[in-house]
Formats: structure tokens, sequence, C-alpha cells
């Protein structure tokens, strides 16, 4: 039978420290008190810790030592929302693990349960080597779920005009697809969103001749963006891709031609091509077929790649050395707060847990899996730092 949280003895300190996180109700932006639960912890192991609210958000900023290279741990205790309690198998704040070994609860994977395995990595770490080389940071945001705007985004930016510039991070991102650390994200693409807004003249449908359709007009515009080739990726990166996610258009009745088109589309993008370079394409593309249009443009965030280096190199040898398999290194996927640390210089990676359920209904990980994570987190800072 599936055990209850009321019967479940977490079989770690990361699983217990993970137990706590689970059960507060941080849906994005609320942090719900996880912050308070690592900074106690953190504070404990010397860390000076500056805690930055910034508009409606809690973040953090917390660091241990004074000479040497810096690797920060970044992560999210905002989670998404649940959907309907109703369609879970279990509350989903209200962690256990089941029958088969799962730790169920929103969060588990994405990602209370990597800060989890990070403060007890730093633990395990510090106690064996209190007088380590090197400078430990955790940066730590309620807003990576939302709209990223007062979160990583923005502690970036403080950490900037101090002239903080890290040189590793990792971020607890579930990163692993079918068994943890079989793939390791070393990059991300850009993304780059657009709404264009076609510009026709409403009228009846049985006098086309007194108005002007903005559907007809931009269909073929539409059709030679999706048609373009880009880039053709390279190495790292696939090419790029353009996507339209939405078309509105009409007033709701079948007999009124339009007045305008909108159109929601995106680029997920390579380190081969820059945002400018995609807006001053697909401007000169639209322009071929005489629309009068607008775009308004978002850049969500620009590619970043971290190709080689001591991190990759400490993280794909405390892989091995701790699962006995190579990772994969991968720049799949959506965005992340990766995207912020890279523009400071840091070598950035993402290693986290399997992401099957994330985002899902009846979210969770493998329990277990939780001890191993905190056991690479604490070799790669061995590798780095002694």
């Amino acid at each position: 039978m599936p055990t209850t949280e009321a019967d479940t003895t977490p079989a770690s300190a990361t699983l217990a420290l993970a137990f706590d996180l689970l059960r507060r109700h941080s849906v994005t932006p609320n942090d719900a008190g996880c912050q308070a639960l690592m900074i106690e912890r953190l504070e404990r192991l010397g860390f000076q810790v500056e805690r930055l609210r910034i508009g409606e958000v809690d973040n953090f900023w917390a660091t241990r030592g004074e000479t040497g290279p810096l690797l920060v741990f970044a992560g999210h205790t905002d989670v998404v929302p649940t959907g309907p309690e109703s369609d879970w198998q279990y509350p989903p704040f209200t962690p256990r693990i089941d029958a088969d070994g799962m730790l169920c609860g929103r969060g588990a994977a994405d990602m209370k349960g990597s800060l989890a395995a990070m403060v007890t990595a730093v633990e395990t770490f510090i106690e064996a080597h209190p007088d380590h080389h090197g400078r430990l940071g955790f940066l730590i945001t309620a807003d990576e779920e939302g709209p990223a705007v007062h979160g990583t985004r923005a502690v970036v930016e403080h950490l900037r005009e101090k002239g903080v510039a890290p040189d590793y991070c990792i971020v607890g991102e579930p990163s692993s697809s079918e068994r943890l650390g079989d793939t390791l994200k070393n990059g991300r693409r850009g993304s780059l969103g657009g709404i264009l807004r076609v510009k026709g003249v409403q009228g009846h449908v049985a006098y086309p001749h007194l108005a002007r359709n903005p559907v007809h007009e931009a269909a073929p515009a539409l059709a030679a963006l999706a048609e373009a080739q880009w880039d053709a990726g390279n190495a790292f990166f696939p090419a790029t891709s353009f996507q339209i996610s939405n078309l509105q258009a009409g007033t709701g009745a079948s007999n009124v031609i339009p007045g305008q088109l909108e159109a929601v589309f995106n680029f997920r993008f390579s380190t081969e091509v820059t945002a400018e370079a995609l807006k001053a394409r697909t401007t000169e593309i639209l322009d071929r077929f005489a629309l009068d249009y607008t775009i308004d443009w978002t850049l969500n965030g620009e590619p970043f790649l971290t190709a080689e280096g001591a991190l990759i190199d400490a993280t794909v040898a405390s892989v091995e050395d701790v699962l006995g398999y190579r990772p994969q290194l991968s720049t799949g996927g959506g965005t992340s707060d990766g995207r912020f640390i890279a523009t400071l210089g840091a070598q950035v990676i993402e290693l986290g847990p399997v992401n099957a359920t994330i985002h899902k209904v009846d979210e969770r990980i493998r329990a277990a899996d939780l001890e191993t994570l905190s056991r690479l987190y604490a070799t790669i800072m061995q590798r780095l730092f002694t």
C-alpha cells in the first residue's frame, strides 16, 4: 500500500529537507517560507546571506569564502499551479514516498528536490573540507515559473553592479531524461517572441471589393516565414525554429471580413544567429508582401553555451564516478534562469532529476535519486576545490 506523509520517515537528510520544502504552498511568486528554511541551514555553515525583496518577489544571495573561484548553486522555490487537486492521486502539498519508492508532490522534480540536494551537498562538503579552496554561493528566487522579471534576472543585475562575477554555476533544473544524470544541459537556445498585427479593412463578406481581408493578405507571408531556413545550427544547437502559437481574427460573425489579424510567434534560436538578425529578416520577408503591419517583440533570453572548461570536466567525471555512465550534453528544452547568470561570464550547467513529470498532475521522482544527486553535487565541489 502507498505510504502516507504521517507514516513516512525520510531516509536521509536530503529527503527530510525536501519534505519540509514540498509542504509549503509556494505557487509562483509566493515563496511560502521555503527560502527561510534554506537560509537557516546556510547561515549555520557560515554563509553571509543578503535577502533581496524585489517587487513582490523574495530572492536571496548567499556566499561563503573570501578568495578563489566562485561556484554558485542556483534555483527557484516557486512552483507552477497544481490544477484541480482532485485530479491528483495524493494531495500535491502533502509529500510522501509511495510503494514504488517515488517522492510525490508539486515541486519534487521542479525543483525543490534539487534545492534540498544542494543544501545537504554543501553541508557534507564543508564538514569534510571546512577550509576549502574557493568560494560557494547560492542564488535563489521565487520568480522562475512566473514572469522572471523580479527574480534571477534582477538579482543578476544587482550582482553586476557590485562587480560579482561567478566562475561556475550549477542550476538545479530537472535535466535528466530517463535516469538521473543521463543528460547534462550545457546551454539553452535563445527565445524571441513576437506579436504580428496585420491591418485590413472590415466589411461584409458579400462585398469583398469594399473591404480588405488581412487573413488572405497575411497567409502567404506567414507561410514564407514558416518555410524559411534561419540557420543550420551547429555542433551544440539544432537549427533555429519559427513557430506560430496563436492566430486570431474576426468578430465571431460568419458574414464579416475581419479588420485585423493577430499572430503570436516564437523563435528558438541558436548561437549562429542574433535576435537582431532574426528581427531584420522577419521584416524583410513581411515587406515582400506589402502588408500594413506592426510587430511587438519580446526577447525572453539570449542563447548561452558552456562548451568546455573546468565545470563540464568536473561534472562529467563526477557523474561517471557516482553513477557509472557518461552523461550526454544537451542544449534542448525551453529556457532557464541560466540564461541570465551566463551573462556574468560564468560557466553554466544544469543538473537535476528526471523531468518526465514536471508541471504535470502527480509530479514525482525516485526518492533515492535525491541522495544520489546530493552526492553528485558534493563530488563536483570536491573536484573543483580540493
